[in-house]
Order: structure tokens, then C-alpha cells, then sequence
């Protein structure tokens, strides 16, 4: 057993609660353990309570999908009642189908469920737990000694002696308190109750933009089945509304199908050991080349041999531009058309498609190597292989599927690709101006009362982490990667230096979104040292070094990752 003076968890969602699920499994336990949530309910976080979901949205993950908790789900649903989940439950005796998406509220309701469990667990175990709720902590700093001061917005300060960030999702308000019309994301869903009757603009195509199409839907008519066939009937008031989605790529995002292979958080498939091995062999860095071939062509030569011969040869720029290849081709509708088949094919014949699953596993397991990836390779990353992975790993699920296909069929959906120079500013009275140029070639500036920016989670950068002691202190920095080959990092420096830094002799820097972390989540100084005691979990101030991640399966790994590095 291993005992630490106090922990301090910030923030009181699914990620505070793996780190506690392994604080308990592995036995570390602080005398002390602080869990400040500046909301009302332990678990949850944001996308799992009514901050971030109403009824009709689902999460894209099954029960047979969840990573381990001391309940499983289907316990948790037998011993509750699904009054308000009617849909949910199976079969004749309540059993649930393990295979089916979960409502986001009811999955937020589980989390709470077991967060309170393993509370009860720690109690037992002598430590002393001290859950402040509606609690924001507005700084936290250190000056001369061996503990951080937590200060809340009460001004109420507390001393422990480490600190775990796990602050989770955060969304802008800047423009919405501004201009009428103008909303920075879809959330809190509850923040849209009235009808619109007129056009409405979304940036994006993401499972972000889904949820902002599900909250319009059924504030402007309702979901009709006739003959098997999900049907939209548009209300009376709302005769003039329609929505359209904005995407630079202009691509749906990918279907949920069947998957065989094991829950990520099981681990990342390339050791510690590995890649330290491998960096001194490699001049210092992992090759992202090395990576695809390990994590992706190799796992996918198991699974499917005959895919894999057409692809082996393939870079990853000529990878995926042979998967992107029918996307840019086909029209983004008949394309979706196209996927949902295949899709039911795979879930009805229990048959994976090995190179989605494939591509997906690899996503997660890039997130580890990747900060020991030269600036090069991460640079590759960014512009060529998350596009697509973007795409294939949204998983929708397909009931989402019907309901935007249904406003589609009612000619209330549309979908534009824009190009890069594509912008939006305040109409003055009322909502935003669409600038763009159309698949005709012909410039458009387009008036629209509502607009909701759904591109997803955004870094949060250096300057914008609120708490001041931290960046005064210097605990915290950018995050940044080395280039492989100076000539081109000094090119790139001479071409655009806001993203790149040069140190002597001839050294130079990518900047990454977020801050710099260590393989433990440990954060670094400006001089690259360990802030040992202070460790950094939210994914929106990782970002940079962490190029994908997978919701709860992410939170599990990272906190089983922290929790050893405690040891």
C-alpha cells in the first residue's frame, strides 16, 4: 500500500472517476482526497448530463463497450427504473441488448452511480474524502513549499500535495453573450427552446453538429414512423425551417458497425520500453511511418488479408487518398446512403469492417507515441491522417442515422462544402453572415438569424488556462515538438515563425496545441522539467500531444497511467 498525504482532483467527471477507480485497484491511498465539481452531480461531466445531452441524444457507445467499473451497466439498468427510457430496455424480462447505444443522460446517471460506489469503497479504506459540488476553483498556485493551494471562487484556499486537472470539456460563450443568433456551441442543449421559423447554419458535420441537429428537429416539428420509415413533419409555426450544415471537406461523419476487437483501454499497443528502445535507434524520435505499419497494416494483415495486399504498399498519403477517394466523389447523401447499408450488414451478420476497426484502434494508440513524434511526422498527422480518421471514428449511431436522413428526404437538411478562406461575422442585428464560395465557383455572403458552431472541442492554449498561478509560477508551458531535419524546421520558421521557435544552435520547435506533458501526464516547464506533483488530464489542454483520444476509454488509460506514476 502506498500512502500520499493528499490528492486534489479538479473537476468531478468521468475522468476524476477512473483516476479514483485506479487509485483503489492500485491500492494508493492519500490520507486526503479533494474533488471539486462546479456542477451538482459527481460522474457525468458535461456530455453525459443535461450541461451537454437531452433526452433524444445518444452516446456512440454500447454496454459491451464501456471500460470496467465495479457495476457493470446492465446491473446498474436492471436494478433501476427506465420509466423515462421506454425505448431502452429489451426483451421479456428487462434484459437490455448489450449492443445497443446508450442514452447520454442514462449513461451520465450510471457514472454518478458508480462514482458514488467507489466513494463508498475509498471511505472504507480510511481515506477521508471531501467532495466540494458546485465548486469552481479559480487558481491554484504553489510558492515555497511542498503543497499546492487550491482556491475556489468562494476564496476558500486548500492545501494538498498533488494535483490531478480533470476539468474535461469547455465551451466558449464569447460571441453568443454578444450577438442575438450567435451561439458558440450547442451546449447546453437546454439554452435553445424556441422555433425558428428560417434557415439555420451549422458549422461542421461532426457528432457535435448531430447533437445541434437533434435539439433544432424537435423544437421545429417531430419524428413520424410509417411503414418502418422514420418520417419528419415540420410544425405549422416553423413552415420556413431548414438547416445547413458548413463542412470544408463537406463529409458525413462514418456509422456505428459491428467490432470484435478488445475495449481500448486495455492500453496502448506500443510500450514505454518500446519506444524508448526505438528512439535510440531512430535518431531520437518515433516514425509515424513506424506506427501506421505496427497499429495499423500489420493488425489489419490478421484481420483481412486480402484488403491488406491492396494497401501495404501504400504510404499514408496514398492510404488515404484511396479512402478518401469515393468520399470527394460521391454525393455526401448517397454516400451516407451507401455506409448505412454497410453498416447494417456488419451489425446484422456480426462482421467487423476490418479496416475501420482497424484504423479506429490505431487512432487511440497513436495518442501514446505521438509526443515523441518529430514535428515533421506530427505535422503529416495533423493534415493527412486525422481528416480521415475524424470521419470513421464518429461511429453514429443508427438512429441518429434515420433522423437526419429523414430531414433530409423532407428537404430540411442540406450540406456545403466551403473552402479554406471561408469566414462568418456578426450580421449587427441579428445572427451571422456566411461568406463563401460555392461548388459553382460563385462567392456567397449569406444572412442567417441562427448559427451554431459544432466543430467539436477546441485546444484550449497557454494564454487561455485560467489559472494564473500555475502560468505565473511557471509549472506550465506550450507544448512543443523537435524537428528532425533543421533545414526543414528553419524553412518552415522563414515561411510563418507564429507556430515555430528556434533555439541555438540550430535547433527548431513546433508548437502544439495545449501543454507540454510527459508520458505520465506530468506537466513540464518552460525548460522541459517535470512539475512532478501536478499532472494534467483534461483533453482540451492536451490536445496537441494527444492528436486523438477516445472518450471514456481515454479517461481509463490516462488515470491508470497517472495512478502508477503516483507509486
Amino acid at each position: 500500500m502506498n500512502t500520499i498525504n493528499s490528492i486534489a482532483l479538479i473537476g468531478g467527471g468521468p475522468a476524476a472517476l477512473f483516476v479514483v477507480k485506479h487509485l483503489i485497484a492500485e491500492k494508493v491511498y492519500p490520507k486526503e482526497l479533494y474533488i471539486f465539481e462546479k456542477n451538482e452531480t459527481l460522474g457525468s461531466g458535461m456530455p453525459y448530463s443535461h450541461y451537454g445531452a437531452n433526452v433524444e441524444h445518444v452516446a456512440n457507445v454500447s454496454a459491451n463497450e464501456l471500460p470496467e467499473l465495479p457495476h457493470s451497466f446492465t446491473d446498474f439498468v436492471l436494478r433501476k427504473d427506465l420509466k423515462d427510457y421506454p425505448d431502452f430496455a429489451g426483451g421479456d424480462n428487462g434484459n437490455i441488448n448489450e449492443y445497443k447505444v446508450i442514452p447520454r443522460l442514462l449513461l451520465g446517471n450510471y457514472l454518478e452511480d458508480q462514482f458514488n460506489i467507489l466513494l463508498k469503497t475509498a471511505n472504507k479504506l480510511n481515506i477521508i474524502v471531501k467532495v466540494f459540488k458546485n465548486t469552481k476553483i479559480v487558481d491554484i498556485d504553489r510558492k515555497n513549499d511542498d503543497f499546492f493551494n487550491v482556491i475556489t471562487e468562494f476564496g476558500e484556499i486548500h492545501k494538498v500535495s498533488k494535483v490531478i486537472i480533470c476539468t474535461g470539456h469547455q465551451w466558449s460563450s464569447e460571441n453568443e453573450t454578444r450577438t442575438k443568433g450567435w451561439y458558440d456551441s450547442p451546449y447546453p442543449p437546454s439554452k435553445f427552446t424556441f422555433a425558428s421559423d428560417h434557415s439555420v447554419a451549422i458549422r461542421g458535420t461532426s457528432l457535435t453538429a448531430v447533437d445541434a441537429v437533434k435539439t433544432l428537429a424537435r423544437l421545429n416539428g417531430k419524428y413520424i414512423e410509417e411503414n418502418n420509415d422514420l418520417k419528419f413533419k415540420i410544425n405549422e409555426e416553423s413552415k420556413n425551417f431548414s438547416i445547413t450544415l458548413f463542412s470544408k471537406r463537406g463529409f458525413l461523419p462514418a456509422l456505428r458497425f459491428h467490432s470484435e476487437g478488445s475495449p481500448y483501454s486495455e492500453g496502448w499497443i506500443m510500450s514505454y520500453d518500446e519506444i524508448y528502445e526505438y528512439k535510440q535507434k531512430n535518431n531520437g524520435f518515433v516514425d509515424l511511418d513506424y506506427v501506421f505499419d505496427i497499429n495499423f497494416k500489420q493488425p489489419l494483415r490478421k484481420k483481412n488479408e486480402k484488403f491488406y495486399q491492396e494497401i501495404k504498399d501504400l504510404s499514408i498519403e496514398e492510404f488515404v487518398e484511396k479512402m478518401l477517394e469515393l468520399r470527394e466523389k460521391l454525393d455526401s447523401f448517397q454516400l451516407f446512403k451507401a455506409e448505412y447499408a454497410e453498416a447494417e450488414k456488419s451489425i446484422e451478420r456480426h462482421q467487423t469492417i476490418a479496416w475501420k476497426e482497424t484504423l479506429s484502434a490505431f487512432s487511440y494508440a497513436i495518442n501514446y507515441p505521438a509526443k515523441h513524434f518529430s514535428a515533421e511526422d506530427m505535422m503529416r498527422l495533423r493534415k493527412t491522417l486525422l481528416p480521415l480518421i475524424s470521419v470513421i471514428i464518429s461511429s453514429l449511431p443508427q438512429s441518429s442515422y434515420k433522423e437526419l436522413m429523414a430531414l433530409y428526404d423532407a428537404g430540411i437538411l442540406n450540406l456545403v462544402s466551403v473552402d479554406e478562406d471561408s469566414y462568418i461575422e456578426s450580421h449587427g442585428d441579428e445572427g451571422i453572415i456566411y461568406h463563401y464560395t460555392d461548388e459553382a465557383g460563385n462567392k456567397r455572403s449569406d444572412h442567417y438569424r441562427l448559427y451554431i458552431d459544432a466543430i467539436g472541442q477546441q485546444p484550449v492554449q497557454f494564454n487561455n488556462i485560467p489559472f494564473e498561478g500555475l502560468k505565473n509560477g511557471r509549472f506550465i508551458s506550450s507544448g512543443y515538438i523537435k524537428f528532425k531535419d533543421p533545414d526543414k524546421g528553419k524553412n518552415e520558421f522563414e515561411q510563418d515563425n507564429r507556430n515555430i521557435i528556434q533555439t541555438e544552435p540550430d535547433n527548431y520547435y513546433l508548437r502544439v496545441d495545449g501543454l507540454n506533458i510527459n508520458d505520465n501526464f506530468q506537466a513540464l516547464d518552460y525548460y522541459g522539467r517535470v512539475t512532478e506533483d501536478l499532472y494534467i488530464m483534461a483533453v482540451p489542454y492536451i490536445a496537441g500531444l494527444n492528436p486523438d483520444y477516445s472518450g471514456l476509454d481515454f479517461c481509463d488509460t490516462a488515470g491508470k497511467r497517472i495512478v502508477k506514476s503516483l507509486l
